[in-house]
């Protein structure tokens, strides 16, 4: 498989980067040399230094060859112009890009249906929203992934050592306690990945991610020692596209919200589109004003400006001011590790969330969605097994799959089953199996081999 990604920044970076781990022939096209020069130091993939949207540059790249171009760039016009060239040069290779531009929403059918034809648009800014929302109603959540539309949750929690779990096998902790522990696909502890056996301990201060049913997924927060609260006040620092995004998802849920924000015309802007949003014109990171508005009365506050330094020192001073609750966006996935060490919990990642809505279309097989674990350790995937696929109809013990996988949830008709061993895949079952970055591969060949794809 031939992908040119256009776009060199950390979206495109690392999905090259989890493209190159796995042997695809990837391109990329940056007009700026020091990203190129970034991507050629650290990646087996080819590099081009030029405008992705020049025809002479996108033909330099393979563009007839290539079986997907992902327009990545952080300019909405760059991504559509490089999209509407390849279409003209490539009517037979897939697009897919990324526009945040809200004034683009309601003509995503538009642009595909006509030119420039774009088989995928990807709005990540929409995702962190969702993301934000999950968030905030998951007490102890640190990660929240949907499959099943929804039925099914993959959660990762930061676990208390006071919870009743902490410090015993898991093999026995049913035997010590009589609690039913949901599947347990991953532990992150110092910052490494566990696939956990029978003989692992939880450990105070692990990152523990499970798999639940929906309807059962309070019963596993009570296990962890979590316990929901529930959100009337918000606080959202920074007014920008997500802000705004977020405070008109939060005004249909009659959740009472502030927005401070800077820019004093930005602020004129909020006010004229917002119908019950306070909009606080200052600077998210005065004490003063934060005392002013009794944020420690607020039930959670949500940094979104554009400055990721802000942002976290923002959500440590509304700590260490009373706020029990914070979500904080970040950009840079080197931050990822220290966030726990230095408190903060939730976090979002627009660009993560634009990897993750870019994987799933790009993933061979009759993959309907894949989530990316702790920036690029693992990868969650859903599938559908079709009929003419070797792993159905026999026990999951009998089927040879690769280390660092697993099999975690199979739906079958409107049943969600957490298999054992003796589990049965049926033709047409969803199936969502967790695996390692080093296992992908090895996944998809499976899936390749054995799913009758589209």
């Amino acid at each position: 498989m031939k992908i040119i990604i256009i776009g060199a920044g950390e979206v495109g970076f690392h999905i090259a980067s989890h493209l190159a781990l796995e042997n695809k022939d990837v391109v990329v096209i940056d007009s700026n040399s020091e990203a190129i020069r970034r991507v050629s130091d650290n990646l087996d993939v080819q590099t081009v230094n030029g405008s992705g949207s020049s025809p002479v540059i996108l033909e330099e790249a393979g563009i007839k060859e290539a079986e997907i171009i992902l327009a990545v760039t952080d300019k909405d016009e760059t991504n559509m112009v490089a999209c509407l060239v390849a279409d003209i040069l490539s009517p037979t290779t897939k697009k897919l890009a990324r526009l945040r531009n809200a004034d683009f929403d309601d003509f995503h059918v538009i642009f595909n249906k006509h030119a420039p034809h774009i088989d995928t648009l990807i709005n990540p800014e929409i995702e962190v929203v969702k993301t934000i929302d999950r968030l905030m109603h998951m007490p102890g959540a640190v990660d929240v992934g949907e499959f099943a539309d929804g039925r099914v949750k993959f959660v990762g929690i930061q676990l208390e050592k006071d919870a009743s779990v902490t410090n015993s096998k898991l093999s026995k902790i049913f035997s010590e306690t009589g609690i039913h522990l949901p599947l347990i696909a991953a532990i992150i502890r110092n910052d490494e990945l566990i696939i956990p056996t029978g003989d692992d301990k939880l450990r105070a201060g692990d990152t523990v991610y499970f798999v639940s049913d929906d309807k059962k997924l309070q019963e596993a927060f009570v296990i962890f020692g979590k316990h929901a609260e529930p959100i009337k006040r918000v606080l959202i620092v920074g007014g920008g596209r997500i802000g705004f995004r977020l405070a008109k998802h939060l005004e249909k849920h009659s959740v009472y919200t502030k927005i401070i924000e800077k820019d004093y015309d930005r602020c004129h802007m909020l006010a004229d589109k917002l119908n019950k949003t306070i909009i606080l014109h200052g600077d998210g990171s005065d004490q003063e004003l934060l005392r002013e508005e009794n944020i420690n009365d607020t039930d959670i506050i949500i940094t979104l400006t554009n400055d990721e330094e802000i942002n976290i020192l923002i959500s440590l001073l509304a700590k260490k001011m009373g706020v029990s609750k914070t979500i904080t966006k970040i950009s840079k996935f080197s931050y990822f590790p220290l966030m726990s060490m230095i408190g903060l919990e939730q976090i979002v990642n627009s660009r993560l969330s634009a990897i993750n809505s870019i994987l799933q279309h790009i993933r061979r097989g009759n993959v309907l969605s894949a989530i990316s674990i702790k920036g690029d350790k693992a990868e969650v995937l859903e599938a559908v097994a079709m009929e003419t696929s070797d792993i159905v109809d026999k026990p999951l013990k009998e089927i040879s799959f690769p280390k660092g996988a697993l099999i975690t949830v199979i739906i079958h008709e409107n049943d969600i089953i957490i298999p054992s061993g003796s589990s049965l895949i049926k033709p047409g079952d969803r199936i969502v199996i967790f695996a390692r970055k080093e296992a992908i591969p090895k996944i998809e060949k499976i899936l390749a081999v054995k799913l009758e794809f589209f």
